[in-house]
């Protein structure tokens, strides 16, 4: 019998001491905040596939439907092992005496992220796959600048070294640690991250591939805007995921993210809208999508620091500038980045970037934000927000061109001209969107 209750009572303790552990991490754990950066971190894949995808797909032509949802899943496959295997710890890792450029590789393959390891009050788990989702679209938007003319396998090399090269030492500027970030730049969500990275890498990608055949006297319209609109659509509602939660709580800071998103879409969609209405005497579905597109982007660095009369005025100058960047693009420099990538992310990011340094003010009255850190005021941040702006566009143009070129020298960058007028979907994948 005595034998018997040592027996329990040695069980019971090796039990007790077994959940100490976990026991800690539960005090330290936000479930709130927990729940809420998983839900978000859906809504942001979500934005890649289908969104990104649909929005995409719909606005080429029907021969090459399916090359475009192919490169834009195939880039979420790739970027999340990379992601997992270097990217990372290169983002968000000590980088020691290089830590002012870019992360070490302390934590390749996830070495250190437990089940019990903690980013603040969430599991690191759930941050490192929340980022994750960030360092899939970012690539993934750089597609609509190619798109119809790139090989595969091509394509798939250069995503995978730009998102090592670029992605991720510009992630751990800003967020990282490094020495944007010790400057106190303003990108609560992805202006200079995501957006400029994205519009620059397509700006010079269009650059080195050169014009479709065809292009700019051929027309080539969307083939099919109702899977634009769809697409456009979830965009819209995954963008809550993307700027809200990067407040990376459930908490005022992304309330207020989501509803100045909110705003700056609905005001960039009828700026857009407006724009070609007085110009072609009526509104056109294709301009009310891509001025949301526009109006999302521009907030983004800027959603976490401004109030709802900031971003008015930002999704409203979203809508025309990026509808005239477009226009330059195409029209006056004969450009084909094909979706308008630069003009709508490129453009939009450079400005919400600056925006932020404007508007983060308490002191425009209606149109003030939540305020400068100490120390700065508008004069300084602006100059901060400026730096930022150029080291981004200067670096990123700079590698994505690099890159290319060696790609290029590998394997070939542009499918050959026969391949081009038969499309993508059957040159590339030996199948069709559309068989009836």
């Amino acid at each position: 019998m005595l034998s018997r209750f040592k027996t329990i009572a040695v069980k019971t303790l090796a039990v007790l001491f077994a959940t100490l552990p976990t026991q800690a991490f539960a005090d330290d754990l936000n479930g709130a905040n927990t729940a809420w950066i998983l839900t978000a971190t859906a809504l942001v894949l979500f934005m890649t596939i289908p969104g990104l995808s649909l929005f995409y797909g719909g606005l080429v032509r029907s021969k090459n439907v399916l090359s475009v949802l192919m490169q834009c899943f195939a880039i979420t496959c790739l970027a999340s092992i990379i992601w997992f295997a270097v990217g990372y710890s290169m983002a968000f890792g000590d980088g020691g005496a290089a830590n002012w450029f870019v992360g070490g590789l302390d934590n390749v393959f996830l070495a250190n992220v437990l089940e019990e390891s903690m980013a603040g009050d969430i599991p690191e788990s759930v941050f490192a796959m929340f980022q994750m989702t960030f360092a899939i679209i970012t690539p993934a938007l750089i597609v609509g600048a190619f798109a119809e003319r790139m090989r595969f396998s091509s394509m798939l090399l250069f995503s995978g070294l730009w998102l090592v090269a670029v992605y991720a030492p510009i992630t751990h500027w800003v967020w990282g640690g490094g020495w944007l970030a010790e400057m106190g730049l303003l990108d609560f969500a992805g202006g200079t991250v995501v957006h400029i990275t994205a519009g620059v890498g397509a700006l010079v990608a269009a650059l080195v591939l050169g014009n479709r055949k065809g292009f700019p006297q051929q027309a080539m319209p969307p083939h099919n805007l109702t899977m634009t609109v769809t697409g456009a659509g979830m965009l819209w509602i995954g963008w809550f995921g993307f700027n809200a939660g990067s407040a990376l709580a459930a908490n005022g800071d992304a309330g207020m993210a989501m509803l100045v998103t909110h705003i700056s879409a609905a005001a960039g969609s009828l700026a857009w809208m407006t724009m070609e209405w007085v110009k072609h005497g009526k509104p056109s579905v294709l301009g009310i999508v891509t001025g949301m597109v526009a109006g999302l982007g521009t907030i983004t660095p800027a959603s976490g620091f401004v109030g709802p009369g900031g971003a008015l005025v930002i999704g409203f100058s979203a809508g025309i500038i990026c509808y005239y960047a477009t226009q330059a693009i195409k029209q006056r420099w004969k450009i084909d980045d094909s979706l308008d990538v630069f003009p709508v992310h490129g453009v939009g990011g450079i400005l919400g970037t600056f925006y932020a340094g404007i508007f983060a003010s308490d002191a425009l009255g209606v149109f003030s934000g939540q305020g400068y850190n100490e120390g700065m005021n508008m004069a300084s941040q602006v100059q901060v927000q400026i730096v930022g702006i150029v080291a981004t566009f200067v670096y990123t143009g700079i590698v994505t061109y690099i890159l290319l070129k060696l790609v290029d020298s590998m394997l070939g960058l542009r499918i050959t001209e026969e391949d081009e007028t038969k499309g993508l979907d059957l040159a590339e994948h030996d199948e069709r969107g559309y068989d009836l």
